[in-house]
């Protein structure tokens, strides 16, 4: 049976925009993997942690007939490919994959919580996946009232890294 989801994609060191095409085709090319419709790039100051960079973030929505605990392997898998290390909580990362939904299911085991258990209070990740599914409903609420409630000046669209990612996505 083939489940929609949503991924939430971030990275702030090396370059970002390459990680996420990385990212994407690899998506894109999976056997178990039907449909990505990506957002746009979007440049927001760092969370939990502020002595970092700015991050570009991203959101995508997949579907797919992988079992959301095979999906998660595949993301951590690309994140490893992407060049990531696991320093610290919050800290700089050259790609950060998270699953945001899958499907309705709610899912609550060791390393794997969906939806994302912070997603509500984030408005890096509520922005671009605003701009590719603003109905979708998380908990109570759609995606475009939560960014609403969190709102704010320093997530914005980044023309030029979306253009870059389009670019590597097509050339």
């Amino acid at each position: 049976m083939r489940v929609e989801a949503a991924l939430g994609l971030g990275g702030n060191l090396g370059d970002p925009v390459a990680a996420f095409a990385h990212a994407l085709t690899r998506l894109a090319q999976h056997p178990a993997i039907f449909a990505v419709r990506p957002s746009s790039v979007y440049r927001t100051a760092p969370w939990g942690k502020l002595d970092q960079p700015e991050f570009l973030n991203m959101a995508v929505l997949v579907e797919t007939e992988l079992p959301a605990r095979a999906l998660l392997d595949l993301c951590l898998d690309l994140e490893r490919e992407g060049g990531r290390e696991r320093r610290e909580r919050w800290g700089p990362r050259t790609l950060d994959i998270d699953i945001l939904t899958y499907g309705r299911e709610m899912i609550d085991e060791p390393g794997l919580q969906v939806p994302h258990p912070r997603i509500a209070e984030r408005a890096f990740v509520l922005a671009p996946l605003a701009e590719i599914a603003p109905g979708m409903v998380i908990g109570e609420r759609t995606v475009s009232t939560s960014l609403d409630a969190v709102r704010n000046e320093t997530i914005r669209r980044d023309s030029v890294a979306t253009d870059r990612l389009n670019a590597k996505l097509t050339g």
